[in-house]
């Protein structure tokens, strides 16, 4: 029964780092690796498959070795967080607060992701 949970655990967070990749407020990185934790307990065969992953395998293994994210995922993110917060800022609204709020809420976020290394290729 508890590995089964780590299983469920684990594809949840594995969805919601996916979700991630293309929300920018919702982190992609902790959630990998959760669900990287979740299948080590909970199933071989599950860890086996995300860590041999094409795409999420390299990415949980670069961040694991290096504490390095790559610079595509880099440019993606805060791109993606600019994007979002700005449109929030002009378009939705209108408190000066609120506006100020997310543009502080902007940076630290960006700064976050830019003060972890650059990996420039994935091996």
């Amino acid at each position: 029964m508890r590995k089964k949970l780590f299983i469920i655990a684990g594809t949840i967070c594995l969805i919601l780092g996916l979700f991630g990749i293309v929300l920018p407020l919702l982190p992609t990185t902790p959630f990998l690796l959760l669900t990287a934790a979740c299948y080590f307990r909970g199933s071989d065969k599950c860890y086996n498959w995300l860590m041999n992953h094409k795409v999420l395998g390299p990415y949980i293994t670069s961040f694991r070795e290096d504490k390095a994210i790559p610079l595509k995922a880099k440019i993606v993110s805060v791109s993606l967080v600019w994007a979002t917060l700005l449109y929030c800022i002009f378009c939705i609204l209108t408190k000066i607060w609120l506006q100020i709020a997310f543009l502080g809420l902007a940076i630290a976020i960006s700064w976050h992701i830019l003060s972890y290394k650059t990996r420039k290729k994935i091996n």
